[in-house]
């Protein structure tokens, strides 16, 4: 504030109502105390003369569009005695004082400059956040525009080499010693292309909550086993030393037997993809009181300090362009740490930069108490072994699925194991089928064009028995706990998720069967 003689009894009074004030000697000070921050400038017109003014207007015209900084001036006439100053302040947030001021008058004008400057302030504080939640939204928009970029090349990949081996069998001129190659490469990646799509499923479960676990007592070291079973095959291809040092005391833990196995088979096949030929893996399994801690070390590429914080969030690769060294979608740690959060333990990465390789330690708490049962050990990563029940043979089996190529294969599967089997791609043609002969079991797809499976379902309890109490099972693409009771409520006995093994799918049909017999 400026002030000339009663620069001390002014200060006087606005200490009296509580208002902090700084007297300034001149405009020079005065124009310092602006940059450190003020709620209003009050001061007499005499002070108002060049050059010394130029400062301050430069100042005031120098704020940001948030800020309007109210000046109060007290002066002996209405309009400032200056005209060229006074057509440079009308450009101001300016309030005029008539001297003599009454001291409720001056305190009211000074009171309302700062309530007005606190709302400027305000202002401020929501343009800020919404610069820095527009800032958030464009880099969000960037990282889903780079992973929609990435879900398409390497959902693409594997389909290419699915439908360009599978055409070149369809054609017959691959030669008959290169067919077992096809068919290989055909598996291999329509498996790929599944993991791809279930770690998109997982990532949806996890924002909305629904992922749920089966926990059992587990025998850690057989899950490990089975994590890293599966991967040997890639660490031989790249001549990977592998070492392993596991403490046998380190179980049994509580949890979930296939999700574990998941945790560890996206920390292997991370040391594995990022670890040149001829490098190391260790994996350390230890028990530090009632905890097991497992390690991965990995002799590869190492994680820059700057992304070592982002490793675990969703969506993150530290190399995200298109012509990246390693495929996948960025979800596998994400995913890993939300599992091992949900089993009760802790997740962490460590590496010293790049090329030095990297540490992710997993920590879980061992299980307080043994079950009663047996210890439950993870299903190894060999092919299921097709059988042939008893019960599918005669089966009489109605068909529900409108794609083509997976009635084609659900039926032959069926018919392989005696069953007679019927197909039909609506819910109508069913209908009418089941007026038409009895079955004894029905498979029914859940998205069917026109009624869906829910729809066909109720229709089919609708009916008079036998037919309206035949066993049923759901196929279905959403393998959600949720689209699964949706399923049980409708009417079916049971809910199956795509893909599905044959073997699977003959085993599942061969329990409606001994359901339709009881």
């Amino acid at each position: 504030m400026k002030f000339r003689g009663d620069a001390t009894l002014t200060h006087r009074m606005l200490a009296s109502a509580s208002i902090a004030a700084e007297p300034c000697a001149d405009l020079s000070a005065l124009c310092r105390g602006i940059a450190e921050g003020a709620g209003a400038i009050f001061l007499a017109e005499e002070a108002l003369v060049r050059p010394a003014v130029t400062e301050l207007l430069d100042v005031l015209g120098a704020q940001p569009a948030w800020s309007d900084l109210p000046v109060i001036v007290s002066s002996l006439e209405r309009e400032i005695g200056y005209p060229a100053i006074g057509a440079a302040l009308a450009n101001c947030n300016v309030t005029l004082l008539d001297r003599p001021v009454a001291m409720r008058t001056m305190l009211s004008q000074v009171k309302a400059a700062l309530r007005a400057r606190m709302r400027q302030y305000e202002a401020r504080a929501l343009i800020e956040q919404l610069a820095e939640a527009r800032e958030l939204a464009e880099k969000h928009n960037r990282i889903k525009d780079a992973f929609l970029a990435t879900v398409s090349h390497e959902l693409r990949t594997p389909l290419n080499a699915i439908l360009g081996w599978a055409r070149m069998l369809a054609s017959g001129q691959l030669e008959a010693s290169k067919q077992p190659r096809a068919i290989t490469a055909i598996e291999r990646n329509a498996v790929a292309q599944a993991r791809l799509i279930e770690d998109l499923l997982d990532v949806s479960r996890i924002i909305s909550g629904k992922i749920s676990l089966d926990l059992q007592q587990v025998d850690l070291i057989g899950v490990i086993e089975a994590a890293v079973d599966s991967v040997r095959p890639a660490m031989e291809a790249k001549q990977i030393r592998f070492s392993p040092v596991v403490d046998p005391t380190a179980g049994p833990i509580a949890g979930d037997p296939q999700r574990l196995q998941q945790v560890f088979w996206n920390l292997l096949t991370n040391a594995t993809k990022f670890t040149p030929k001829g490098g190391r893996v260790e994996l350390r399994v230890e028990r530090f009181g009632s905890n097991v801690t497992v390690s991965v070390i990995d002799t590869g590429e190492g994680i820059r300090p700057d992304f070592l914080p982002h490793v675990f969030e969703r969506f993150q690769q530290a190399d995200g362009q298109i012509s990246r060294a390693h495929g996948g979608l960025g979800l596998g740690l994400a995913i890993a740490r939300h599992l091992v959060e949900l089993h009760g333990g802790q997740i962490s990465a460590h590496s010293d930069g790049e090329g030095k390789g990297a540490t992710f330690r997993v920590r879980l708490p061992v299980a307080s108490l043994r079950a009663s049962g047996r210890t439950l050990h993870p299903a190894t990563s060999e092919r299921p072994q097709f059988e042939h029940p008893a019960e599918l043979v005669g089966l009489r089996v109605l068909l529900l699925e409108d794609e083509p190529d997976a009635r084609d294969l659900f039926s032959v599967v069926l018919e392989r194991c005696g069953s007679r089997v019927t197909s039909v791609q609506t819910a109508d043609d069913a209908i009418s089928r089941l007026h038409a002969e009895p079955f004894d079991v029905i498979v029914s797809d859940i998205g069917l064009r026109g009624d869906d499976g829910y729809s066909f379902i109720r229709r089919v309890r609708a009916l008079p028995p036998p037919s309206g109490t035949i066993p049923s099972a759901a196929l279905t693409a959403h393998a959600g706990a949720e689209h699964r009771r949706k399923a049980l409520l409708a009417g079916f006995q049971m809910h199956i998720s795509k893909p599905i093994e044959p073997a699977e799918f003959v085993a599942v049909v061969a329990s409606l069967a001994r359901i339709a017999m009881k």
